[in-house]
């Protein structure tokens, strides 16, 4: 499977993909039947993708780096505490370096784009692509978060947009709420917390209105800054929404509700 622009010698063109934000979650989540079950009704209702590009808040780097891109690209395991078997887990996807060249050459002349060719796949990519396309069968990369400045993130979501027609699935990876160092009660179906709620309140009236404005100023929002004590699981939103190919229509909220008090919401953008 290759990625690159369509041309006359292919049966047919690629076909152009939505961009999507997802709660990825800790390795458990691949346990919560009701999340995984959603995560599989999302990725069956999308055109099969050529190839997938990801921006997981686990990886922050500057300037924009794109991770190993050699078939069987290994995983991080980027968490502790869990049983053995999420650590032996596997994700070997084929080779993405045609999709690699594709990203750099999406982004303006000039920018450094790196690669780290031992940078695997965290756990912000591998634990929903491992529900959503457990085949691996997609040539899958990472590209690192460079920074936290909404408009920045736009503007990079707004160079990859070109991607999307060329059947690339663009994928913002975070958690609507994360904050983990305030929760009181660890049990999967928890109430949440009020800030957990108002703050998964005030983005959904934000996103159901397309308001990439009041977006931005997320650190403003009621629940704060218990919702994001850090930032980055809330800043690659900003990559998808740069991403859309007509900025002013809201999102479609694909993935609501809550797991351990946290805002699993998860939406795409056409």
């Amino acid at each position: 499977m290759t990625v690159t622009s369509w041309h006359p010698d292919r049966p047919s063109p690629p076909v152009p993909m939505p961009a999507l934000y997802l709660g990825h979650g800790a390795p458990p989540l691949l346990d919560d039947a009701r999340w995984v079950g959603q995560l599989q009704a999302w990725a069956a209702a999308l055109p099969p993708p050529e190839g997938i590009l990801i921006v997981s808040a686990h990886w922050e780097q500057a300037p924009v780096t794109l991770s190993a891109a050699a078939a069987g690209t290994p995983l991080v395991y980027d968490f502790s505490g869990f049983e053995r078997r999420f650590y032996e887990m596997t994700y070997p996807t084929p080779d993405a370096s045609a999709l690699a060249r594709r990203v750099a050459g999406a982004l303006p002349a000039g920018e450094t784009v790196r690669q780290d060719s031992g940078r695997g796949l965290d756990h912000g990519a591998w634990v929903p692509l491992r529900v959503m396309y457990p085949d691996a069968a997609i040539p899958v990369l990472q590209m690192s978060l460079p920074g936290h400045d909404p408009d920045r993130l736009l503007d990079l979501g707004r160079r990859l947009r070109p991607l999307r027609d060329e059947g690339i699935l663009v994928i913002g990876s975070g958690f609507l709420t994360h904050g983990l160092r305030f929760l009181t009660d660890w049990r999967t179906d928890a109430a949440p917390p009020t800030w957990s709620v108002e703050f998964d309140h005030w983005a959904a009236e934000a996103l159901a209105r397309g308001d990439v404005d009041s977006l931005a100023r997320f650190r403003e929002a009621p629940g704060m800054p218990y919702a994001h004590p850090t930032v980055e699981h809330s800043t690659p939103i900003f990559v998808t929404l740069g991403s859309a190919t007509d900025p002013g229509r809201p999102p479609a909220t694909v993935i609501d509700g809550f797991f351990l008090g946290l805002a699993k919401r998860s939406f795409q953008v056409a």
